[in-house]
């Protein structure tokens, strides 16, 4: 490794949801994890002791601070908004940062919201040009913005402000059908597949008053809710299925505008809307842009490293999403092995944590996928909603036997796929016959490529159920006690 030429910069999202941090150094990503998998409280927005013990375990002093958004510009409007209680309860980002030793005395820059999302996932992909998209709930005004990047430089050509915005239309609908808005979005998302859309015509016609990406208008301000919209519907997986419906047509329009209006075919999708895995696995599937690259975690934790990768305009060598804490120690592969080919669910808890919201095979429960009680089984386990599917993990040169890969490769589980084997693998395969897979090779994840290789040996199946080593409204075991805790609380064995 060739020696530091500039400081190393910590990236920080905080104050809002999710709170992150991140440190690059020159070309690599040292660290990136989330707040909530030390303090155990899920969405954490504030930054906690254990994480700071971990960034402290990696950066190098001194340092600098690069700030995911500029918080005078966010309470304008906050300001404009009424949200009063947040605007006087939140405080400074430069106040609040220098309450942690490690970080006190640190320059701190800012970095606009949307240009965060932007950096993170431009210079985490291999493209020299590329068309940016960035979709969420909303930043400090932005709430979608397209950028033209060209050798480093990002030039913003499309904007759309609040209170208009396609991320708090489907937190609107998520709590709208009884979950929780800016959190469990991807459980209304599960459900939509158990309606139809028959009520996309009521939420055009209440909601939609321009659907073009470059007038783009709503009728009304989501972002106070619409639990009062036609009360008398109470078929909530149809609202589920209209809401995914309508959000699919608008997320079409911008893109086919983006592939339009600029010159790159090389796409950059970010924001908490690009985890949208059905309209993510449609997008693929249209065949618009010659590549696509989603970072791993493309919402506001994210951020964190997109700041600092804003702060430092350079890519980075992008090795995969194992950044975060490391649980010392590695994957037990025969002992889990055995347990697999008895039909047992196991936790694998090993390595460094993902840094992002899927389990991706260092902190995940697996499963055989065969067995018709599979899924039952794991949902015991988690204390989840019955209707909600889950992932598989295959051996990447056997996908397109078991899937129409919308993608030759697809190793952080953002994009959906027909299943082509429904019957033998009825675990992973959800209502609407489609799975949200996850491609595995060796470079990508040596001991966990090794343990599927081997239960495909053994099995004939090169595919196992995945799904996050936690159970539901609690964040990813993080720490060896983290695990050995959910071993005991829940008689799973952990390798």
């Amino acid at each position: 490794m060739s020696r530091p030429t500039a400081p190393d910069i910590v990236g920080a999202s905080c104050l809002s949801h999710d709170a992150a941090l991140a440190v690059v150094r020159d070309d690599e990503i040292v660290y990136a994890a989330h707040s909530e998998r030390f303090s155990r409280q899920k969405m954490d927005r504030y930054l906690c002791d254990g994480l700071l013990d971990d960034v402290e375990a990696h950066v190098r002093i001194p340092f600098e601070i690069a700030y995911y958004e500029n918080q005078n510009l966010k309470r304008s409007r906050e300001l404009f908004a009424g949200q009063y209680r947040r605007l006087l309860t939140t405080p400074g980002a430069r106040s609040y940062l220098a309450r942690f030793p490690l970080l006190r005395g640190r320059p701190v820059a800012s970095h606009g919201h949307h240009f965060s999302h932007a950096c993170g996932g431009y210079f985490t992909s291999t493209f020299r040009d590329a068309s940016i998209v960035v979709i969420d709930g909303i930043g400090e005004w932005d709430t979608l913005t397209a950028w033209r990047a060209s050798d480093r430089t990002i030039e913003r050509v499309l904007t759309v402000r609040y209170p208009h915005s396609i991320g708090l239309f489907y937190s609107g609908f998520t709590d709208r059908c009884g979950f929780r808005p800016n959190e469990e979005e991807y459980i209304m998302m599960g459900l939509a597949a158990f309606g139809d859309d028959r009520y996309v015509d009521h939420i055009f016609d209440d909601f939609i008053a321009d659907p073009r990406p470059d007038r783009l208008r709503f009728r009304r301000n989501l972002h106070r809710g619409i639990r009062d919209w036609r009360t008398d519907l109470t078929d909530i997986e149809n609202i589920a299925a209209s809401c995914q419906s309508v959000t699919e047509r608008l997320l079409r329009e911008v893109f086919q505008w983006v592939r339009t209006e600029l010159p790159s075919k090389n796409l950059v999708y970010s924001g908490g809307v690009a985890l949208n895995c059905v309209f993510n696995g449609m997008l693929a599937r249209e065949g618009w842009f010659d590549n696509i690259w989603i970072m791993p975690e493309p919402g506001d934790a994210g951020s964190s490293l997109g700041a600092a990768l804003a702060q430092r305009g350079e890519w980075v060598q992008w090795r995969g999403p194992y950044l975060g804490h490391d649980i010392g120690r590695g994957l037990n592969i025969d002992g889990a092995l055995r347990s697999l080919v008895k039909g047992k669910v196991i936790g694998v808890a090993h390595g460094r944590a993902e840094f992002g919201p899927r389990a991706l095979g260092n902190r995940s429960l697996l499963s055989d996928p065969r067995g018709p009680g599979a899924k039952e089984k794991v949902n015991r386990i988690k204390k989840r909603e019955l209707f909600r599917p889950f992932a598989p993990i295959i051996l990447e040169e056997h996908a397109p036997e078991y899937f129409e890969m919308p993608l030759q490769r697809v190793p952080y589980m953002q994009f959906v796929a027909k299943c082509r084997k429904p019957e033998a693998i009825p675990a992973v395969c959800h209502v609407d016959g489609t799975s949200r897979v996850q491609t595995l090779n060796a470079a990508q994840n040596a001991s966990v490529h090794q343990l599927l290789n081997a239960f495909y040996q053994q099995t004939r199946c090169p595919l196992l159920l995945n799904t996050s080593l936690n159970i539901k409204g609690e964040p990813l075991v993080n720490s060896a006690e983290d695990a050995r805790r959910f071993s005991e609380l829940h008689g799973i064995e952990i390798f």
